[in-house]
């Protein structure tokens, strides 16, 4: 019998933020194989990544970002994993799968490997139930179903988003918890995915992540992070607080539980300190004014939201620290690229990307 095909195999692509060589792809090759990658490059663009035979995929450097953006490649941070984001604005598939590169293949509680690929692409073409919580999560995965008193209306659900994954071993910790918890490795497996209710936040985590690209791509911007910024290890929960406040306008939903990977190290908590040391006092701010944040309704698109949350970013948290406005301002930057890149209507003359990435 002539195998399966893989679910979304022309209509997803994995991006990939490194600085190393991809060993760690010869344990993913049974699931991402048949799909193409995108490799972002972080750091010096003179080093070769070397990356195992057989997979499709293109990479890009500094250099390649640079060229291919131009002026507006400040908004892409560097010598930071939110680099990735570029990744999803040269994507032309609807469907996006972000993965760290220090993290492998997990195993269910039988000892089966875990195809958190597949399983995300489950989550995201099932709907959500961002506007009223089901107490068995998932009602449309097998074996459960809505409960008694979901109000039939409503049971249709809402677009899916985002399919937000887990951890076991590694938590994702911050670095004072790792501090206190140096030797603490999550080994519960929790057999549930749930939609996040709307009007709620949560921290997002970019190790483990796929996401709707026409439905969300453009609100997935990791921020200015890292090299000559003053904050670090924010960037995907960046993009997450605008990613869900985007959604409960739009009415579309995120999911979080299943699929788990297994993270393999611990990042120093010292360095992690110094990165996030900012961010731990700013978001005490940060996430009153999200949770404050509404768009006006005349905001239909992920594009007009996005612009209207960096206005907001700039009136309101500029307050805190002058980089909020540079934050803001690149934001807009941000849009402009994936416009540029992404053209729809009648402006559908593609930038030309030639001569760009390696490609294999």
């Amino acid at each position: 019998m002539a195998a399966a095909t893989p679910l979304l195999k022309d209509e997803l692509d994995i991006v990939i933020p490194t600085i190393r060589n991809l060993d760690f792809l010869e344990m993913w090759r049974p699931f991402f194989q048949p799909y193409h990658l995108i490799i972002v490059q972080d750091g010096d663009p003179s080093k070769t990544i070397k990356v195992p035979e057989g997979f499709d995929y293109e990479l890009y450097n500094r250099n390649d970002i640079n060229r291919i953006l131009g002026p507006k490649a400040s908004c892409i941070s560097f010598k930071d994993s939110a680099c990735r984001c570029f990744g999803y604005m040269v994507s032309k598939k609807k469907y996006i799968y972000t993965i760290d590169d220090d993290c492998f293949v997990a195993k269910d509680p039988s000892g089966k490997d875990i195809n958190a690929l597949e399983q995300h692409i489950k989550n995201l073409l099932c709907p959500s139930t961002p506007h009223f919580f089901n107490t068995l999560y998932d009602p449309y995965r097998d074996g459960a179903g809505f409960v008694r008193g979901y109000p039939f209306s409503m049971r249709e659900g809402a677009p899916t988003a985002v399919s937000h994954g887990l951890w076991l071993n590694i938590p994702d910790y911050d670095a004072p918890t790792q501090l206190v918890k140096p030797h603490e490795r999550n080994t519960r497996y929790v057999d549930a995915v749930m939609t996040i209710p709307k009007g709620t936040l949560f921290p997002m985590c970019g190790m483990n992540l796929a996401f709707d690209r026409d439905l969300i791509g453009p609100a997935m911007y990791f921020g200015l992070m890292g090299d000559g910024q003053p904050i670090g290890r924010y960037d995907d929960m960046w993009a997450g607080w605008c990613t869900k406040v985007i959604c409960d306008h739009l009415g579309l939903g995120i999911k979080t539980g299943l699929p788990y990977i297994w993270h393999s190290k611990a990042s120093n908590p010292f360095v992690n300190l110094k990165k996030e040391y900012n961010g731990i006092f700013w978001q005490e701010e940060i996430i009153p004014f999200f949770q404050a944040a509404t768009l006006p309704k005349e905001c239909t698109t992920v594009q007009q939201c996005y612009l209207e949350l960096s206005k907001q970013v700039k009136e309101k948290l500029s307050t805190i620290d002058p980089y909020f406005t540079k934050l803001g301002d690149a934001m807009v930057t941000w849009i402009e690229a994936w416009d540029e890149l992404n053209p729809t209507g009648d402006n559908l003359a593609k930038l030309s990307i030639a001569d760009g990435p390696v490609k294999k």
